[in-house]
């Protein structure tokens, strides 16, 4: 998508806002992850020409944001109460784990029996129908900050349904793919919470857009991850410093998934388990231009 369409649209063109790329974009339908890889890296380009953090070219205002980890289905319930107790200790300040049936009620008994007090919230990914009711509503009793898109991935009308039965919030997250598909969840009661991911939604300034819909109107936002390497890290870091990103995200530290990161410096969480957000021009991070040659396999290069 990049190579065939967007590529001949951006290059050899100014702007005097980034926001004006995403406007560019507008006639090509979905291609969301592509459109962001170029309109998150002009937003970078602006901020840097202009010698300022990326975060404040966004409006955000945090200097630290607080992070969280997501822990997948493991092997054994042992097994992940190793994990967790690993996370927790590492100073972690929200614990996702995922669960599924027959991984759900149980397996959140056996962990609040072990965490009773840490901040816990639960990922369905689509695991369940609203024929899982009884069940989802004994979920209520764990305490949960939240359970994420319990129903069908693409799902608002049930979820409202869903919602208005059970006392934990709910989460949206692949819905949420515009300020469109926000604006009609939160109409609809579908979801307390929304989960906010950069390259779901397309770039920064949709995104934007989103964070300011539900920061006017009280409904807490979150950075999703999407297993991104340094580059698309730092842009979420960026991300996470608007104001109403009051929910610890899933931004974890590089180590957590690469040996070797392909920016410098790496990032890292402190063990109070936040993120230092950097205060120098653009995202803050470099890419490790020769490392990231050695890795290349395929290649492709744009000129005006």
């Amino acid at each position: 998508m990049i190579k065939e369409t967007l590529a001949s649209i951006i290059i050899g063109r100014n702007w005097a806002a980034p926001s004006e790329v995403s406007q560019w974009f507008q006639p090509i339908r979905g291609h969301q992850m592509a459109r962001a890889a170029i309109e998150n890296a002009c937003w970078d380009l602006t901020a840097r020409v202009r010698n300022i953090p990326l975060y404040k070219l966004l409006g955000g205002t945090l200097k630290k944001i607080p992070c969280g980890v997501s822990i997948g289905i493991q092997d054994s319930p042992e097994q992940l109460l190793e994990k967790i107790k690993t996370e927790v200790d590492a100073g972690y300040r929200r614990i996702k784990i995922k669960i599924k049936p027959g991984w759900d009620y149980d397996i959140l008994r056996l962990v609040r029996r072990h965490y009773p007090d840490i901040q816990l919230s639960v990922d369905a990914n689509s695991a369940y129908t609203l024929a899982d009711i009884d069940l989802l509503k004994c979920l209520d009793e764990f305490n949960l900050l939240m359970i994420e898109q319990p129903l069908s991935y693409d799902d608002i009308i049930d979820h409202s349904e869903l919602q208005k039965q059970i006392k934990t919030a709910i989460c949206l997250d692949e819905p949420i793919t515009s300020l469109d598909k926000a604006r009609k969840a939160i109409k609809m009661k579908s979801c307390l919470i929304i989960n906010l991911k950069l390259g779901r939604v397309g770039g920064f300034s949709e995104a934007i857009k989103i964070h300011d819909y539900c920061y006017e109107r009280n409904v807490p936002v979150w950075c999703g991850g999407m297993l991104e390497a340094g580059i698309g890290r730092s842009h979420n870091i960026a991300m996470s410093t608007l104001p109403g990103f009051r929910i610890p995200g899933d931004v974890s530290a590089s180590k957590r998934y690469y040996k070797e990161d392909i920016i410098e410096p790496p990032v890292t969480v402190n063990e109070e388990g936040f993120i230092n957000v950097p205060q120098v021009s653009g995202t803050g991070y470099e890419p490790r231009e020769d490392y990231i040659e050695r890795i290349t396999v395929r290649k492709e290069v744009f000129s005006v």
